[in-house]
């Protein structure tokens, strides 16, 4: 009895700690030979494991082909979710699939690895898979009647269409069967488009439809949903490209009301800072200056306050402040035992900051030659501000070559705290600012100095 008590405690054990793995094909192979296993939780990604890619060869129809591949073992701990394998740090490289208590195995190709991942292990997997295929396949159908019909609206295609729309919905409703109480059932549940029971005839209405829906089937406050990169693709869908203009100020316009939408869907302050916070890095990367206040003006900054992180609200507001529209930060110094200040001075129209170094070749080339050119611009001066480890340099220097400008001397050179403020990290950095200081131009060499204020 003792002994079928053992074993029966053992078997028990075994089920609770099995431990599954994930592995993958890569056809063809990669340069790099690493991967790495994250779990998305929200708009995280939280570090599970890493492996190396192994080289092999598969015969693919009649040829040989190199292949990378792997195999990597999920901790007795993991939980389901979405999770990441990843094995390129630019571009797309990366491939996310669903865990659930089984193993996963793959191959796809990594240059476009969404759109080709075959799942050879998982029925989790296996099954979104094939929703997806059969439900783009029918969206698509029904997709080319309506385009068809606004096209030519004299077509009279309302019994295809009517068809095509039948079948969409057939579709969803066995796959939602399908996945009851299964892990990609959320997904499934969400993926449906709104589409409208009568073909559509106007443009306009056809558009506001979509707008107007978009987010119908996704519940925002599951945490299925949430902990995966299904909404904030959505999110990007929506903000980016749906709501689109060729015109800068009526694209702005359309982003903010875009973003207003969203975050009015989102319940949760955490997730919606988490959200906030996605959407400012997201903007960022096209320097989008005026949504990225808009975010923190009308959105971040009025979250409760303990949600609020001052780290990376400091650090945006730091990787911004020398960016082309932004006023330039103030800073002063003396000259002949006065005191100046950036932010007062009004002797020119337009200014050019340069920071530079005595100890800089590149700098000792380039600042006589924006002396001499600067002397046929009479409207407008420089400041010129030298970074050095010590003054004596440059105070022979700038009295003997750069009189007429506004010297300012930077003493602890890279660890100065204005040249940290405005983020120089080489010698010579150009700014060109406004009579109100505001960074109009960033030019790289003098030469861009030069077509830059010729314009002017």
């Amino acid at each position: 009895m003792v002994k079928k008590l053992f074993i029966f405690f053992f078997f028990i054990a075994s089920i609770s700690y099995a431990q599954h793995t994930v592995s993958g094909v890569m056809s063809p192979k990669i340069d790099t030979d690493w991967l790495i296993l994250y779990k998305i939780e929200g708009t995280k990604q939280v570090f599970i494991n890493n492996t190396s890619l192994k080289k092999d060869s598969v015969f693919i129809g009649k040829e040989k082909q190199a292949v990378s591949s792997f195999n990597i073992q999920l901790p007795a701990s993991a939980k389901p979710g979405t999770y990441r394998a990843t094995y390129r740090l630019e571009g797309s490289g990366f491939v996310d699939f669903y865990y659930n208590n089984e193993d996963v195995s793959f191959v796809f190709n990594p240059d476009y690895p969404q759109q080709s991942i075959a799942f050879s292990e998982s029925s989790e997997n296996k099954l979104y898979s094939n929703y997806i295929s059969e439900i783009s396949k029918a969206q698509q159908q029904l997709d080319s009647i309506q385009v068809a019909v606004l096209q030519t609206p004299n077509l009279d295609l309302k019994e295809k269409y009517k068809k095509a729309y039948n079948n969409v919905n057939n579709i969803q409703s066995k796959y939602e069967e399908a996945s009851k109480n299964k892990y990609v059932a959320p997904f499934i549940k969400a993926s449906l488009r709104s589409n409208p029971p009568e073909i559509l005839t106007s443009v306009e209405t056809y558009l506001s439809k979509m707008k107007n829906t978009f987010f119908d089937k996704i519940d925002f406050s599951n945490k299925t949903l949430i902990n995966s990169s299904f909404i904030t693709n959505r999110i990007l869908d929506y903000v980016l490209y749906i709501n689109y203009s060729d015109d800068k100020i009526q694209q702005d316009k359309l982003h903010k009301e875009a973003i207003d939408t969203v975050l009015s869907k989102i319940k949760s302050q955490p997730y919606k800072r988490d959200i906030i916070q996605f959407l400012i890095e997201q903007f960022e990367s096209s320097k989008n200056l005026t949504i990225i206040d808009y975010l923190f003006e009308e959105h971040y900054n009025r979250l409760p306050f303990s949600l609020q992180d001052s780290k990376f609200k400091s650090e945006k507001q730091a990787l911004f402040a020398t960016e082309i529209g932004r006023i330039a930060p103030d800073f002063s110094w003396q000259e002949n035992g006065r005191n100046f200040k950036l932010s007062t001075l009004n002797d020119a129209n337009t200014y050019v900051l340069v920071f530079w170094s005595t100890s800089c070749s590149h700098c000792l080339r380039e600042i006589p030659q924006l002396h001499t050119y600067m002397k046929t611009k009479p409207n407008m001066k420089v400041i010129a501000f030298s970074l050095e480890k010590e003054a004596f340099v440059w105070e022979t220097y700038k009295k003997n070559n750069l009189y007429g400008w506004h010297n300012v001397l930077g003493l602890n050179k890279w660890e100065n705290k204005t040249a940290r403020t405005y983020q120089v990290y080489f010698t010579p950095t150009y700014l060109v600012l406004d009579s109100n200081k505001k960074i109009i131009g960033k030019p790289n060499e003098f030469k861009d100095v030069k077509a830059f204020l010729d314009k002017i």
